[in-house]
């Protein structure tokens, strides 16, 4: 997660927002310190009632502030009304907007998701993933770029798209497949290693 620089609006915006309702990053994200799986509830949510351990929660998840938090989007673009989690990442080469659905499908049933996605990928790319498991090297995914290009990922495949018509299939290259399978193996054992610890701390 990256965080956004100053700007007296946006600032303004934050200052005013709190996740009142909305509990959907407790969903989606995957928090290793309480072997919470991405796409699972977490067994600590008690729905509008909040985090039952919000007192001594892990700092990641104190840490964490979604796209809406941080004043980066506009008041009705909350995760829980539109339908995924907007966020800053950043990358080798620069920034890319996040988009992680809360459901397969989700991002193309919300015109407010499409919305953000478009005041943005003419300057950013942005990625579109669903809650499926983030430790599979083969989760598809969609990059949406700028002039209507689109890169839909499965695997170690690649259909990119011009506004919307397909113009060519590739394979990923292949010190690419490569570093993916890697960032992947040493994730899952991340995550194995935070749930090994909780279980015998």
């Amino acid at each position: 997660m990256a965080e956004l620089g100053r700007d007296p609006e946006r600032d303004r915006r934050a200052a005013s927002r709190s996740c009142g309702a909305c509990s959907l990053c407790c969903t989606i994200l995957r928090v290793d310190e309480l072997a919470k799986p991405a796409g699972r509830d977490c067994l600590h949510q008690r729905g509008a009632q909040g985090c039952s351990i919000h007192a001594t929660r892990p700092p990641i998840c104190r840490a964490y502030r979604c796209l809406w938090l941080q004043g980066g989007l506009e008041d009705d673009e909350r995760p829980d009304r539109t339908g995924g989690i907007v966020d800053l990442e950043t990358t080798g080469i620069g920034l890319r907007l996040a988009i992680r659905e809360a459901r397969p499908g989700a991002f193309d049933g919300s015109p407010a998701l499409q919305a953000i996605a478009e005041r943005h990928r003419g300057s950013m790319p942005v990625r579109i993933s669903d809650t499926g498991d983030p430790m599979d090297p083969d989760r598809p995914f969609r990059v949406l770029l700028a002039d209507g290009i689109e890169q839909r990922v499965a695997g170690d495949r690649i259909e990119v798209y011009r506004d919307g018509v397909r113009i060519e299939t590739r394979r990923l290259p292949w010190l690419e497949r490569v570093v993916r399978r890697v960032a992947l193996a040493f994730a899952s054992r991340s995550a194995r290693f935070g749930a090994d610890r909780r279980r015998t701390g």
